[in-house]
């Protein structure tokens, strides 16, 4: 199998780029953490990974909206290498505050669907809570369509919401076009409300990807699940990946 190289961005206000960067080695790649300033200086630099990661935290402190600083660095000084390194096959995850920069750079859903945001939950406060998703997408390269997943959510701006358009049902075209790759579920099987969707994202949507498969993002942390230790009173099979560790695995997967 071959070894993926990872490129993990940090910036300012970035604080789970470790434990991304542990997931991503107990998954069979070569992770390798890098500040934004090193690829601002290169651009290029970025074609010498297969995968791109975007971890949790609070790029530059969330000032003026969540992501919103570090998807501008991405918007004008980056997308052109960026849609480059999409096209070449590579992979490209933002977890968290990551999957609120890819979503507000314009990089997901992607061209030519209906634009979305991710804002404030409408508890009004943080939420964090082990939350449970089904995969809806079959082009996901990350997930595998109809799964069951179970991870931790923490952030205070997580409801998804999409676009209203004359032509349609924006979300109805989202999920046509394979783009909702997570949803959270009420695990005993009734409707998802909250706490089970934890900020009032709009279909319950907890990951997006394009329409490639190969650009994914999520709100819950994969990264904090890669032991059945890390969840009380989880039954699982100790030999077992876990939920989170499943979802670095397949990325690894990807490019045997």
């Amino acid at each position: 199998m071959a070894t993926p190289r990872v490129l993990i961005l940090r910036a300012a206000g970035i604080n789970c780029d470790e434990e991304t960067e542990h997931a991503w080695r107990l998954a069979g790649a070569e992770p390798e953490r890098i500040h934004i300033n090193r690829i601002l200086e290169r651009p290029r630099r970025l074609l010498d990974y297969q995968v791109v990661t975007l971890p949790g935290g609070f790029s530059y402190g969330d000032d003026i909206a969540s992501g919103k600083i570090l998807a501008t660095q991405l918007r004008l000084h980056l997308m052109t290498v960026l849609e480059e390194f999409v096209g070449r096959d590579g992979l490209l995850i933002g977890i968290c505050n990551g999957f609120q920069v890819l979503v507000k750079a314009g990089l997901l859903p992607g061209a030519g669907l209906p634009r979305a945001t991710v804002t404030y939950n409408d508890s009004g406060h943080f939420e964090a809570r082990w939350v449970t998703m089904r995969a809806e997408s079959s082009s996901c390269v990350m997930v595998e369509a109809g799964e069951v997943l179970s991870m931790p959510v923490a952030h205070g701006e997580g409801k998804v919401i999409v676009e209203r358009r004359a032509d349609g049902d924006a979300l109805a075209i989202l999920k046509t076009a394979g783009c909702v790759a997570l949803r959270y579920i009420n695990p005993s099987g009734g409707p998802a409300g909250y706490p089970f969707n934890p900020n009032g994202s709009e279909g319950d949507i907890a990951g997006l990807c394009d329409r490639s498969g190969r650009v994914f993002g999520l709100m819950p942390h994969p990264e904090r699940f890669h032991d059945r230790l890390q969840r009380a009173g989880a039954d699982r099979d100790l030999n077992a990946d876990n939920d989170g560790l499943r979802i670095f695995r397949r990325a690894v997967r990807y490019f045997a």
